[in-house]
């Protein structure tokens, strides 16, 4: 077993995995009883130390993925690194003091009940982080399930922690997004009150000596160990008696083989018997193929070129390694601006060069999804596009997520938008893998017109987080959403996922988050592949988020104006 750095004293043996587990479960009953500003002081020392230690986390991501650190695309590293972070620390920090001083959450709204009866939370724009001015145009609410209510909306547990038992936690974490670990890891810290255990993934593995500066507050407290090491140690972790839940992120193949086992027949008895290998309480995000679909209607040129920045911007982040980007567009057969459109992607596509593929067994997944093998460059990949793809003649591209750089676009035979979105909404649901996330594009009349259709087409969609005009990467980042697939999930089919994180309001029976965006983004997005001075904006947003306020907003307007 290849194991390091799991206590204080690095050593390298597995009998450090069971010291480990012993000086967190201290630290975790320490927790119980830890007063919340004594929490805040603990994830103030965490953020100074990502602001001290931010250059060497892009430094080291950049290099791991061939990324120039001085251009651009760098920003990628920086937002989706410490620049989320320190964002999520800032929320947490103001919760935890919102707790301490009124009892409650300040929220960024208020309250509405939409047309089906539900209760909406506001989660953004946030006014102490300026939201209004950094993401502008965007808004974003909680909706939560039908029995929860104004009395019910919060989670309870920083009320009746002193009563739970102590908690180790286990998180395997992510290999593509370097903050995913983080969070995740924070997360179960702080709102649900487990000392963790942080195994990194060997694809990122390279974050080791910079997480252990910036969490050495959370390591001194017996709050927090990191590891990395081999499979056998995630195995060892799994089955370890001390570790009372787990979390993980990555593949639902993953999730299946933790759960019922690797042997194909011995699952399928274990999920017929409900009969899991693993009795823990376990939570994950594993995976989609995030869908985005094009209600038809008439769009201005301008229009339809920013959704189609939007929409490569979500596949050509991080070079596709993620669940958030793009697999599938669905549009409608009898849409008169579909070629224009998809002939935007293309070209829009074509202007970014291509990335490092950086992720194993990429090139396989790429000849599985796109139907044949690039030749040149072993070490990309080209960005591709398949249009009028049919779940009878390629169903794996409907049903497994491929983790790399090919969408697929189908056409459904409705032409009206209202039955368009009707069987957009079926068909996303009931043909498409996974429930984490998805994007409408609608025409501004048609939205403003049809407003209880298109909360009644929210309400049914079935995933985590439904975002209008907009990449869902974004709700991921803004912190303040719970990150998750849908609560349909169950132990035997989770689909993309069991529980949340992120979540800093803690709100309780969340049926999904819904992101509200304009079809046009004035400035340009810092997200957008075309975007000529992102990096130096996401430096200005880490700089900004060290100490939120007016004298630092200059900066970042400047850059994103030359965007």
């Amino acid at each position: 077993m290849a194991i390091d750095s799991v206590s204080k004293r690095q050593p390298h043996d597995i009998a450090a995995l069971d010291a480990a587990v012993i000086e967190l479960r201290s630290g975790a009953e320490r927790l119980k009883v830890l007063p919340l500003l004594d929490c805040c002081e603990l994830v103030d020392a965490c953020a100074a130390a990502v602001v001290q230690h931010a250059d060497e986390w892009i430094r080291v991501s950049c290099e791991a993925k061939q990324i120039a650190v001085d251009r651009p695309v760098a920003s990628e590293e920086i937002l989706a690194g410490p620049g989320t972070l320190l964002r999520y620390l800032r929320l947490v920090a103001a919760a935890f003091r919102d707790l301490h001083q009124t009892g409650t959450r300040r929220l960024p709204g208020s309250l509405r009940t939409n047309s089906l009866g539900r209760l909406c939370v506001p989660i953004l724009p946030v006014g102490s982080l300026y939201d209004r001015l950094i993401f502008q145009g965007l808004q974003a609410e909680t909706w939560l399930q039908p029995h929860v209510d104004e009395a019910s909306m919060f989670c309870d547990v920083w009320q009746t922690r002193r009563d739970r038992p102590a908690r180790v936690a286990g998180v395997l974490g992510a290999g593509n997004v370097s903050a995913i670990p983080a969070t995740d890891a924070l997360h179960k810290i702080f709102y649900e009150f487990e000392a963790v255990l942080l195994k990194l993934n060997p694809v990122n593995e390279y974050l080791m000596p910079v997480f252990m500066k910036i969490f050495q507050p959370l390591i001194d407290a017996d709050l927090l160990r990191i590891v990395r090491g081999d499979r056998e140690l995630g195995t060892a972790m799994v089955q370890h008696d001390g570790i009372d839940t787990l979390h993980l992120t990555g593949s639902h193949l993953t999730h299946d083989a933790i759960v019922w086992g690797t042997d194909p027949q011995q699952r399928a008895q274990r999920q017929r018997d409900n009969s899991p290998l693993v009795t823990k309480t376990i939570t994950s995000e594993l995976g989609n193929v995030t869908p985005w679909v094009i209600v038809p209607g008439e769009y201005s040129r301008r229009q339809l070129k920013s959704q189609a920045e939007h929409l490569v911007a979500s596949i050509v982040a991080n070079a596709s390694y993620n669940c958030v980007a793009t697999k599938l567009i669905v549009t409608s057969r009898g849409w008169s601006q579909r070629e224009e459109f998809l002939d935007l992607v293309d070209s829009l596509l074509a202007d970014v060069p291509p990335r490092y593929a950086y992720y194993p067994g990429s090139r396989e997944r790429f000849e599985r999804a796109a139907g044949f093998m690039p030749s040149g460059d072993e070490e990309s990949l080209p960005w591709t596009l398949i249009r009028d793809a049919r779940p009878d003649r390629t169903p794996h591209l409907f049903e497994e997520e491929s983790f790399v750089c090919v969408c697929a676009e189908t056409q459904l035979d409705e032409a009206a938008p209202d039955r368009f979105l009707e069987q957009a909404v079926d068909f996303v649901n009931d043909r498409v893998f996974g429930t984490l996330c998805c994007t409408l594009t609608l025409p501004d009349a048609w939205r403003k017109q049809h407003r209880t259709q298109l909360e009644r087409a929210i309400d049914r969609l079935r995933y985590g987080s439904v975002c209008l005009n907009q990449w869902s990467g974004i709700v991921y980042g803004l912190m303040t959403p719970a990150w998750g697939g849908h609560h349909s999930g169950t132990l035997a089919a989770p689909a993309s996922g069991l529980g949340h994180v992120h979540n800093t309001f803690g709100l309780a029976g969340i049926d999904k988050t819904v992101l509200f965006g304009p079809l046009s983004s004035s400035p340009k997005p810092v997200w957008f592949p075309s975007h000529r001075t992102a990096d130096r904006l996401g430096r200005s947003l880490i700089r900004f988020y060290e100490k939120a306020g007016p004298m630092r907003l200059p900066a970042i307007i400047y850059h994103a104006l030359r965007g």
